[in-house]
């Protein structure tokens, strides 16, 4: 696993010197009313909306306190992410109030991204991120989706049919969002050197929506971060509902401040629930990667298992990887399922990840069948793009099956459904291929 597995000497010696220090009272607190008051503080706000929740936040702090074993570090980040998200739903409650007309409009259309990790959705979502048509959040934004500085932007503005753009300057000068977004950059580079093989991180490119859903705390992020098997299990069996209904209305806010005319989001969170998607989103079109799951299922165990160690010192590959081949046989089954009924098979476009990689144009113009075809300045954006950023550009990313103690035999037998559907999508012989 090379050095994705290994934590700087200071970033150990600052765990173990804090965690001595806790019989003098500096253990975080992470409990609920704490961080709800320490949010308010902050924003200077008090109103987290009606359709605010409290229950997931609890059952999360619960599993975080009982189960994640966090240390000292770990504590303190996570302390600090759940107060953001408290203050990102009392700033975005203040601008809904203010600013009314917001929610009043249609959401975009959507091209959702669905593929499994580690199976080339990022380099597509950033490919498509050039087409400016396209919608994206990039990684300043997503982390802060709502601007800090609360009179930062007069958003009284009627967009017109062009949609054309609804600030000036966005984001403004003054806006602290993206020095928040890259001082986060620089710490993770700090804190865990190599990383940026595993998943290269850039606080202007596009990332993750799955921070829209960590709003209402009913995600999967925070089973890719920490022991929480209660908070995880108690997840799957519960309507996300209000998190994807939520999150719409942070879409309508960040189109709003800057329009276009078609959202490109991407999560593997997404696969288990294409059916909120379609009821909440309004037009959608799947674009789904594939990629041999022997490959993108170790990939991503070993990325979970460096995101752990950020959090505890006590993390166990065979549990990540237990929990993780399930999980991920668990989604893609609910994606097939929703996939096979009625006539849904028609608003998926799959992707050869094989393909996308080495010769990426093939797959654009399949996927913009959807919208016209490929035109020549298009292609042009893309190859721009690939140059600027040519694969495997921080790195090789080391891992195998065994790392995790995982057979392909223990794969196969969490993704039958998925096997079977992936050789017949592209036949025997081409399956093989792309293996």
């Amino acid at each position: 696993m090379g050095n994705f597995r290994q934590s700087p000497w200071w970033f150990s010696a600052l765990n173990k010197s804090w965690s001595g220090t806790y019989f003098m009272g500096t253990e975080i607190r992470l409990e609920k009313n704490d961080l709800i008051r320490r949010a308010r503080k902050i924003t200077g706000l008090q109103d987290l909306g009606r359709d605010f929740d409290d229950g997931p936040l609890e059952r999360l702090l619960r599993a975080a306190n009982e189960e994640a074993r966090l240390h000292p570090i770990g504590r303190f980040i996570t302390r600090e992410r759940f107060v953001s998200l408290l203050s990102i739903r009392l700033r975005a409650e203040y601008y809904f109030k203010k600013y009314p007309h917001i929610l009043e409009q249609e959401l975009y259309p959507a091209w959702i991204i669905v593929g499994l990790q580690r199976t080339g959705t990022t380099k597509l979502q950033r490919l498509l991120a050039e087409d400016p048509d396209h919608r994206v959040i990039p990684s300043w934004e997503v982390i802060n989706p709502v601007p800090i500085n609360l009179n930062l932007y007069d958003l009284t503005r009627v967009h017109q049919v062009t949609r054309s753009p609804g600030c000036p300057t966005y984001p403004h000068p003054n806006d602290k969002r993206i020095a928040i977004a890259n001082t986060s950059v620089k710490a993770l580079k700090f804190m865990s050197p190599g990383f940026f093989a595993v998943h290269p991180i850039d606080a202007m490119a596009p990332e993750e929506d799955i921070l829209m859903l960590d709003v209402s705390f009913m995600s999967t992020t925070p089973e890719a971060m920490m022991h929480v098997p209660s908070y995880a299990e108690w997840l799957e069996k519960t309507d996300q509902s209000q998190a994807y209904a939520y999150s719409v209305k942070l879409l309508k806010f960040m189109q709003w401040i800057k329009p276009a005319k078609r959202w490109v989001l991407k999560t593997p969170h997404h696969l288990e629930f294409p059916d909120l998607i379609e009821k909440h989103f309004g037009e959608v079109h799947f674009l789904w990667p594939h990629r041999n799951v022997n490959e993108s299922v170790p990939s991503f165990i070993s990325m979970v298992v460096y995101n752990r160690m950020i959090f505890s010192n006590h993390v166990d590959e065979r549990e990540v990887a237990s929990h993780w081949v399930k999980k991920v046989g668990y989604m893609l089954s609910k994606a097939l399922e929703y996939r096979n009924k009625n006539e849904n098979d028609a608003k998926f476009t799959d992707i050869n990840y094989k393909r996308f990689i080495t010769d990426s144009a093939g797959e654009l113009a399949n996927i913009y069948k959807q919208n016209g075809g490929l035109t020549s300045e298009l292609l042009e954006l893309f190859k721009q793009h690939e140059t600027r950023h040519p694969h495997q550009k921080h790195g090789v990313h080391e891992y195998s099956l065994a790392d995790f103690g995982l057979t392909e035999t223990d794969i196969a037998l969490q993704t039958t459904a998925y096997l079977k559907f992936f050789t017949e999508l592209y036949g025997s012989n081409q399956a093989k291929k792309i293996q």
